[in-house]
């Protein structure tokens, strides 16, 4: 689903002469629901209360709930898959069965202001009982506890009390550490709560998380994406007063979706990383290629909303009323560099009043992830780290239009290499349409070796090749110089690489096309491990079919040819996610050309390859017709594809 836009009507009128949006006050808010006077009321003497109180009043303008029968019927995907009892296509056509298509585009939006003082002051009083209470709470600071601890909602889930019963639950677990002196830093108190939480099943697919947040049933329901687990764990953190939430990546620097995790707190207010199944580890640690790290809060930015100049409606949606913090430098340090990109580079005249937005690749389309106005000679982009393929646009008529041709930001240099299609043509050789190694299965090749032998148990046993690469194609060519015959064949996977392969076949002669036929041996996941990826597998002739040994080590396929021979080629194909180039798929490329993206032609595959005649120096697309959606932007680098 695409994110519904609201719009509400508070903020609406106030735009002033259809120029800047001029916040509302606590005053103009009590205004809209007078009912909310009583929270304020009932902390008069409570200073401290009361500024919590005034807190959440004071942002309630930014959320709103979603409603409709529909946002029960996609709760009860979220329900149903997380007893395990399903796939989530068989609770996908569970609800679809029951109650007909979900129509979340039909959904209601309602404002938080119209909240129930009675919620609020629940919320309150749970929210200071457990900062007050738990030995680590004289560690967490007013300002953090209001961010981090008193919250009442995530983001757009639906409203209900959820403090006390997550409380109830997951209190106890923390019981035999609070005499302990370690237990006033909030890091130790969520070291031992996340041992018992990470035990907790959670049932993932990535196919899910793309409509409104769920809300804290998913404390009991376990399941989701990953943003789904990391709102599980801040319902969980701070129900028992350790200061947590979630940091995100809009766009992850390599691939084509957002990512979110969570964060926590020390007792000296530092910032730890941690997932469900992750232990809390400094931010400075964090794995992975990214540009820009958003850190969610519950008070609006405005630092961030103060600096837009003009209609604020006109200003990309995510940046209007924003609810989060820039934390790059917290993750990147010395990496977080500062990119200034010359004005005599745009592909147009932009005014000094203009917003740039920094962009990153989604797909074929391109997703803002910063913005800033131009300054002097440059538009300047503070605290973004590299390695990642950016695009400069401007928003208007909510469309994002491109002003700037793709270009690489080196973290390491600070080096811009603009992506210049040249005249001078350059023919390519296509093998995959998505990054292969991000998916991780060929690098799991790399050290698995083919073997011979004239004993079953291969010992002793013949190396006739080690994979010394990662394989890029879907069929992989080995020929054989060797004289030697053998009776049993087999590939043995790599230590660590849970013998992850999907299909191989052995010829008598190198120009050979009629594979060799025999009994099938290897390692069997048996009870222990999934049956569907066994190693009968490997030689059943289908390449999207796999082997994975519920080991990760010591785990083999085989054939028992019958009677020696002498094997001179081999072919094989790694573990895949059918992103290789697929014979008999359509398939398009493209590439990007003064911001758009120009088509090079369709071609239906006659091999695992695909022939193209490109701009030389261009970044490109494939993109397959026939099946999939995994597709990434790419260069030719040595004749390889190198993915971005």
């Amino acid at each position: 689903m695409k994110r519904i836009t609201v719009y509400i009507s508070l903020l609406s009128l106030l735009i002033v002469g259809c120029k800047k949006a001029s916040l509302p006050t606590i005053d103009e808010i009590l205004q809209s629901n007078p009912l909310l006077e009583t929270v304020l009321q009932k902390y008069e003497s409570d200073s401290l209360k009361r500024k919590a109180a005034e807190f959440l009043i004071e942002n309630l303008p930014y959320y709103y709930s979603y409603e409709g029968e529909s946002m029960k019927y996609y709760q009860k995907l979220y329900q149903l898959f997380g007893t395990g009892l399903y796939t989530l296509e068989e609770a996908q056509d569970s609800v679809r069965s029951l109650y007909g298509a979900t129509a979340l585009n039909q959904l209601t939006p309602t404002s938080d202001m119209d909240i129930s003082p009675d919620y609020l002051i629940d919320n309150i009083e749970w929210a200071f009982r457990v900062w007050k209470e738990q030995p680590w709470g004289k560690n967490v600071s007013f300002t953090d506890f209001c961010e981090y601890i008193l919250p009442y909602r995530i983001k757009d889930e639906p409203l209900k009390p959820w403090r006390e019963k997550i409380y109830k639950k997951f209190n106890p677990l923390l019981d035999s550490i609070r005499g302990l002196p370690e237990a006033t830093d909030p890091l130790f108190a969520a070291r031992v709560l996340l041992d018992s939480v990470s035990k907790i099943p959670f049932y993932f697919s990535s196919s899910l998380g793309y409509g409104p947040h769920i809300g804290p049933d998913l404390v009991e329901w376990s399941s989701g994406n990953c943003r789904e687990s990391a709102d599980m764990l801040i319902y969980i953190f701070r129900a028992v007063g350790i200061p947590c939430g979630c940091d995100y990546m809009p766009l992850r620097g390599d691939a084509n979706v957002a990512h979110f995790w969570n964060f926590m707190l020390d007792k000296y207010g530092d910032s730890y990383y941690m997932y469900k199944d992750k232990m809390p580890e400094p931010v400075r640690d964090y794995w992975g290629i990214r540009s820009k790290i958003y850190r969610q809060t519950f008070s609006l930015n405005r630092d961030m909303t103060e600096k837009i100049k003009g209609n604020i409606e006109e200003v990309y949606p995510i940046f209007r009323y924003p609810t989060f913090l820039d934390v790059t430098h917290l993750y990147s340090g010395k990496n977080a560099r500062t990119l200034a990109i010359p004005r005599d580079k745009l592909l147009q005249d932009i005014s000094d009043d203009e917003i740039i937005y920094l962009c990153g690749a989604s797909q074929m389309q391109w997703t803002p992830l910063a913005y800033a106005y131009p300054t002097g000679d440059d538009i300047i982009f503070d605290d973004v780290e590299g390695m990642v393929v950016f695009q400069l646009a401007i928003y208007k008529s909510n469309e994002l239009i491109p002003v700037s041709e793709p270009f690489e930001f080196n973290k390491d240099t600070g080096g811009i290499h603009y992506f210049h299609g040249s005249e001078e043509p350059e023919e390519v050789k296509l093998l995959n349409k998505y990054h292969q190694f991000i998916e991780s299965f060929p690098r799991r090749m790399v050290g698995g070796t083919f073997e011979g032998s004239n004993h079953a148990d291969f010992i002793p046993s013949d190396t006739l090749f080690i994979i010394k690469d990662y394989p890029l194609r879907l069929h992989n060519v080995i020929r054989l110089n060797h004289t030697k015959s053998y009776r049993y064949y087999r590939y043995f996977g790599p230590k660590y690489g849970y013998c992850n392969i999907s299909e191989v076949s052995y010829y008598l002669d190198q120009q050979d096309t009629c594979k060799l036929e025999g009994r099938l041996l290897g390692t069997s996941n048996g009870k222990e491990g999934d049956a569907e990826h066994d190693y009968s597998n490997v030689h059943d002739g289908d390449p999207y079919t796999s082997f994975n040994y519920y080991l990760p080590t010591g785990g083999w396929a085989g054939l028992d040819f019958g009677k020696p021979l002498c094997v001179k080629k081999i072919i094989f194909t790694p573990r895949n996610r059918d992103n290789y180039v697929r014979k008999g798929d359509r398939y398009e490329l493209f590439y990007s050309s003064a911001g758009k993206w120009i088509s090079v032609g369709t071609q239906i595959a006659a091999s695992d390859s695909l022939l193209y005649t490109v701009p030389k120096g261009a970044l490109l697309y494939l993109k397959n017709h026939t099946r999939g959606k995994d597709e990434r932007i790419f260069e030719l680098r040595d004749g390889i594809q190198q993915y971005w």
